[in-house]
Parts: C-alpha cells; sequence; structure tokens
C-alpha cells in the first residue's frame, strides 16, 4: 500500500508533503537506537517521539514514513527536516496500540 492510500484509509494528518512511497511492513518503536537497529527499509514507523533524531533515524533507515501518535504536534523544525529529507510525516490522535490495530486490519503488517 502506498502513503497517500494510507492516510485516506486510516484519516491520519499530513504534517508535510506525502511523498507517496511503497510500505513494505510497519516498525513501532519510541527508541531511536532500536529503530536504527532494526527497522527495515520501506516501514512505516509509528512512535510518539517528535524530534529531529526521529527523523535522522528514519533517513538512515529509509523509512517510509511516519506516523505520530497520541495528537502529539511536532515542531516547526521537525517538519521541516522530514520534508527535506522527503519522508512523509503524519499525526494521529490514536495511541500506537490503536495505530498498531488500524494497520493490521489495512493489511500492513
Amino acid at each position: 500500500m502506498k502513503l497517500n492510500d494510507l492516510s485516506e484509509k486510516l484519516d491520519l494528518k499530513a504534517q508535510t508533503r506525502i511523498f507517496d512511497r511503497e510500505i513494505s511492513g510497519v516498525y513501532i518503536s519510541d527508541m531511536v537506537s532500536d529503530v536504527i537497529a532494526n527497522a527495515k527499509a520501506g516501514n512505516l514507523l509509528v512512535t510518539v517521539q517528535i524530534h529531529n533524531n526521529v527523523i535522522a533515524a528514519a533517513n538512515l533507515v529509509d523509512i517510509a514514513g511516519i506516523v505520530v501518535t497520541q495528537g502529539k504536534a511536532p515542531a516547526e523544525d521537525v517538519v521541516k527536516m522530514a520534508e527535506k529529507a522527503e519522508i512523509t510525516l503524519f499525526t494521529t490522535e490514536m495511541n500506537r496500540w490503536q495505530m498498531a490495530t488500524q494497520l493490521y486490519e489495512a493489511g500492513i503488517r
């Protein structure tokens, strides 16, 4: 599934342009070192973290997009960094568990 399709299906709020990449799986973590060590290229990262290090780690791993949960809003510098790295950044009011359930029901694993 592509990021644009996922955005529409789950009513995610894009904080950046949507770089319409294919999602190859999901990785859920709030630890930057864990993302670097275990996430795979093309994964959708689900996290509650909203700082520049998350964007840097996502760029290093080649994450397809990031969903920030629990209604947290990234600062403008984080949004700009994601735009520059061409990583789509979404926000949602759902918590990580709810987001994981919605992704599973959408067929993304």
